[in-house]
């Protein structure tokens, strides 16, 4: 099994998310370190602050040396793809190729009413997800960029410089929707991410997802399977251990440890001590 942890950035400080990412960064057995794109908490005072995904990514690049990185998810309607596909590109240049491109429909009513986002209705959704998704690609891999689709349009464009990572960045897809969802996943992804209640129904999802892949003539074995186990600060560490431990025989590939809020770089030395003997 691998593993990776993840960060909330709401009700927390920048220095506060860059130490333990920094900590985390000296543990081998963490491959990867996520948080999330939203612009509103998820929990607690919805007025609270909470850290804009991409900047704080960046800057993350930055300050460690070996950890791969990512977000998951970005929400593709939050940001044009070709914008986005030209951050991706600069932030894995900034890592030196450590970027996971985690990218998902988007969900989040509330943020998009606030800021005059569009959310659209769930077919225009995803349909401009999966446009959105084809235009990066060919933006990250093909030196000039032409895309006609019925929402996203591009002519002559340009990405340069291209990122580190070729043909581009992993991409991670992240949801569990059976038909739109996992078919993108089979499609285009190198990583599938989702949150499940327990290992039954995770294993469920992934029977649909050889289905989708077996429709496309994609081997499913391409994609790396993750999930994420959340640790409760309340709980003996062990029982997240156990849960992961649990999908991993499932078989999930990476299971994502989701620290406490405001958890200190000081408990990364415990987790990767638990998670030894499973990696």
């Amino acid at each position: 099994m691998r593993f990776g942890v993840k960060t909330r950035p709401e009700h927390t400080t920048w220095q506060q998310m860059r130490d333990v990412w920094v900590a985390a960064d000296q543990f081998e057995i963490f491959e990867s370190a996520w948080h999330w794109d939203h612009f509103y908490p998820l929990s607690g005072d919805m007025q609270g602050p909470n850290l804009e995904a991409w900047t704080t990514l960046a800057a993350l690049a930055q300050a460690t040396s070996r950890i791969r990185l990512g977000c998951q998810v970005t929400g593709m309607i939050y940001r044009h793809p070709a914008v986005l596909a030209n951050m991706a590109a600069t932030t894995d240049i900034i890592s030196n190729g450590r970027l996971e491109l985690g990218i998902g429909a988007g969900w989040n009513e509330m943020e998009t009413a606030a800021y005059g986002i569009e959310l659209y209705g769930l077919k225009e959704r995803f349909d401009r997800f999966d446009e959105g998704t084809e235009a990066m690609i060919a933006l990250l891999t093909e030196k000039v960029a032409n895309f006609d689709g019925k929402y996203i349009k591009l002519t002559d464009a340009y990405c340069n410089p291209k990122p580190v990572q070729t043909p581009h960045p992993p991409i991670t897809i992240g949801g569990k929707g059976p038909n739109r969802t996992l078919r993108a996943v089979a499609k285009w992804a190198q990583q599938w991410n989702v949150i499940v209640p327990n290992p039954q129904e995770w294993k469920a999802l992934k029977d649909v997802l050889v289905q989708r892949c077996e429709e496309v003539g994609r081997d499913v074995d391409e994609i790396t399977c993750s999930v994420n186990v959340r640790i409760d600060p309340d709980s003996p560490l062990d029982k997240a251990v156990a849960e992961a431990a649990a999908y991993g025989e499932a078989g999930v590939d990476l299971v994502i440890m989701n620290l406490p809020l405001d958890a200190p770089p000081s408990v990364l030395e415990p987790l990767a001590k638990a998670l030894a003997p499973l990696a």
